[in-house]
């Protein structure tokens, strides 16, 4: 039955749309408006079609569509007065409705409520600057930086193969079927340790100083806590960082050293502050040390943390504990430790940027 009736269906359809107004001449005189400016031809403006009659099967359907009808602004338009509405409320609604804030801590990459980045105004992290450099960072900027790109420069011309070199973790020989999708082993030696590779220095890798960590191992702290106090006090001034303390993890009874007690403090420095630093090592501090050689060319870590050190008649020519020297019981005026971190991935690189800088190595150098 219902096949019979498919193709008077059919029919019907065709007739509908025969007679049907289309749709694109709804919409041209709309579309006509807005991209051209000229005026129909009065025939055109008095002709009115008229209508077809519309089948009873598609009296359902609409015939006319919400292109073809012209906004124009109404009553209830103009009389919406969200401001009014608002104050209309019995209470307000809460502050957190109308400014986002990032979550408080950090859930992992796969939680759906992401903290924004430090450099946005909204992040909790957000710190606004730097709005000028300091006297190192600016030098570092201009002339350090591109002369370490020169110095460090290495010419490879064009089809250049490189030596091949031996693997740095051993691997198994496979004589015991254990062998099979086991770990490769590390070099060989007391160590056993993997250094890091050094990089070629290119116009994206340029050596630079990352931060600053002060360590000071108080001794006379075993005895009298006054000493640890006067070592905060010494290190704040001088870092311009509250210093942290560091507790003994085990007792150690011929030192008299107790578990949980302070012996350490330690402040890192970043950023300006960092440049800040140095800057005052280099150009007030080490100067006016007598008989001082340099900083030994040994010192290190192979990772590009370069590290030396200040006794007690270095700590008092910084200016802030010189100017306030009677602040501080000279007795209880700590030495401490400097260690210089810089995006270097060797000790040689290291050097090179605190050298171009102004710190004198002395010694063999051991990379």
């Amino acid at each position: 039955m219902a096949l019979q009736q498919l193709p008077s269906a059919l029919r019907q359809l065709a007739l509908a749309a025969r007679h049907t107004r289309p749709v694109a001449k709804c919409i041209f005189p709309i579309s006509r408006r807005y991209a051209s400016s000229e005026v129909a031809p009065a025939q055109e403006q008095d002709a009115v079609p008229v209508p077809a009659p519309v089948p009873e099967d598609f009296q359902d359907l609409e015939t006319e569509s919400s292109f073809n009808t012209e906004y124009s602004e109404s009553d209830v338009v103009k009389s919406f007065d969200p401001v009014k509405r608002a104050k209309r409320r019995r209470g307000q609604l809460p502050p957190s409705r109308y400014q986002f804030r990032s979550p408080r801590y950090y859930r992992g990459p796969l939680h759906p409520h992401q903290p924004p980045p430090t450099s946005d105004p909204a992040s909790r992290q957000f710190i606004p600057g730097p709005f000028s450099h300091t006297r190192l960072e600016q030098t570092w900027q201009s002339t350090i930086a591109p002369d370490i790109m020169t110095l460090g420069y290495v010419h490879k011309p064009p089809g250049t193969v490189d030596p091949v070199k031996s693997e740095r973790l051993r691997t198994w020989d496979g004589s015991s079927p254990y062998h099979k999708n086991r770990p490769k082993r590390g070099p060989r030696g007391p160590e056993g340790v993997l250094r890091m590779i050094e990089q070629d220095i290119n116009w994206r890798n340029i050596p630079k100083i990352t931060g600053v960590t002060v360590h000071s191992m108080v001794k006379g702290a075993i005895e009298d806590s006054s000493h640890l106090h006067v070592a905060g006090m010494v290190l704040q001034s001088v870092t311009g960082v509250q210093p942290q303390v560091h507790r003994a993890k085990h007792g150690v009874a011929q030192f008299g050293i107790r578990e949980r007690m302070p012996i350490s403090l330690t402040c890192t420095i970043r950023g300006n502050m960092a440049y800040e630093f140095i800057d005052k090592c280099i150009n007030l501090v080490f100067p006016r040390i007598k008989d001082w050689e340099g900083v030994k060319g040994s010192t290190g870590d192979s990772s590009g943390n370069i590290t030396w050190g200040y006794n007690r008649e270095g700590v008092m020519l910084f200016p802030e504990v010189e100017i306030n020297y009677d602040m501080y019981p000279p007795r209880l005026i700590p030495g401490f430790h400097v260690t210089v971190h810089t995006s270097a991935k060797s000790d040689r690189h290291a050097r090179l940027l605190l050298s171009s800088m102004g710190v004198p190595f002395y010694g063999k150098l051991i990379d």
